[in-house]
């Protein structure tokens, strides 16, 4: 089964190349790796330049939807792998993809988030996977997609793109998942697959963090699906962790893996990523 990995990148230089080392040293060589450029303005093309194995294209219209859909077009496996430039992947990702996708009834699936440069990791992870799968049962047919670590049908694609919105202000990889159940594809959570990812989403003010943690609920509502009330659990958890979660990214030193408290009010050195469900035109 021949795995396509695509990696939509904005001035990322700073995490791409963690990633790209991880999906090297796969046991299983993925069949392509592309990078689909969407206007970096920092070395983000150097960076990925240095990997042979590794495809650039360049997406001119601003929005993870038209790098996403970019790679996605372009892609030549029967699955479609996504991750984000700071998904760092475990060595036997590919030959775990591959497993899941011998089930012919799988169009679709996503996994786990290990998290990392933070302070008490398996508590995040934790409280994460508890939320992953109180949603997975109570969404069951209508459980999301997480672009960090999901992969799809090339097949499947290709039914559900034509569907597929390109505005500003949902999830783009929820709502490939709601358009591809509303043809009767299937979408699983599945633990099994599983990549480490950066917390560094935390590292913004209260009101930004949460306009984005508000954008689940709202591409359900705007898609007419019920299930964005088994969403408003996670809102209220990220509304009273923001603070605790937020000091504990912000106080973890990576050279000797573990909380300082004078970290906590150093000037950040981590560059915030750009929220997705804005960044588009």
């Amino acid at each position: 089964m021949k795995i396509s990995i695509v990696i939509p990148v904005y001035n990322e230089a700073d995490r791409l190349d963690a990633c790209l080392r991880s999906i090297a040293a796969q046991k299983a060589a993925p069949y392509e790796v592309i990078v689909v450029d969407n206007n970096s303005t920092d070395t983000s093309i150097a960076v990925a330049e240095c990997f042979d194995f590794v495809t650039i294209l360049h997406e001119p219209k601003q929005g993870v939807v038209h790098a996403r859909a970019t790679g996605f077009n372009a892609a030549r496996g029967d699955v479609i792998a996504r991750i984000d430039a700071d998904s760092i992947l475990p060595p036997n990702w590919t030959e775990v993809t591959q497993v899941i996708f011998a089930d012919k009834s799988v169009d679709a699936t996503s996994g786990i988030a290990l998290y990392y440069n933070v302070a008490a990791a398996p508590l995040f992870n934790a409280v994460d996977l508890f939320f992953r799968r109180r949603l997975s049962l109570q969404l069951k047919d209508r459980v999301f997609l997480w672009g960090a670590n999901m992969a799809i049908r090339r097949s499947a694609w290709k039914r559900v793109k034509p569907a597929l919105c390109k505005r500003s202000g949902i999830h783009e990889d929820y709502d490939i998942a709601i358009h591809l159940q509303e043809i009767g594809g299937r979408v699983t959570f599945d633990e099994r697959m599983r990549a480490k990812v950066s917390s560094r989403r935390i590292d913004v003010g209260y009101f930004e963090f949460m306009k984005y943690v508000w954008v689940s609920p709202k591409t359900y509502a705007q898609h007419g699906v019920r299930g964005y009330r088994h969403m408003y659990w996670v809102v209220m958890a990220c509304a009273v962790g923001y603070l605790p979660a937020r000091v504990l990214h912000r106080g973890y030193d990576p050279t000797f893996d573990r909380f300082m408290w004078s970290k906590v009010f150093a000037p950040s050195t981590v560059i915030p990523r750009v929220d997705p469900t804005t960044n588009v035109v």
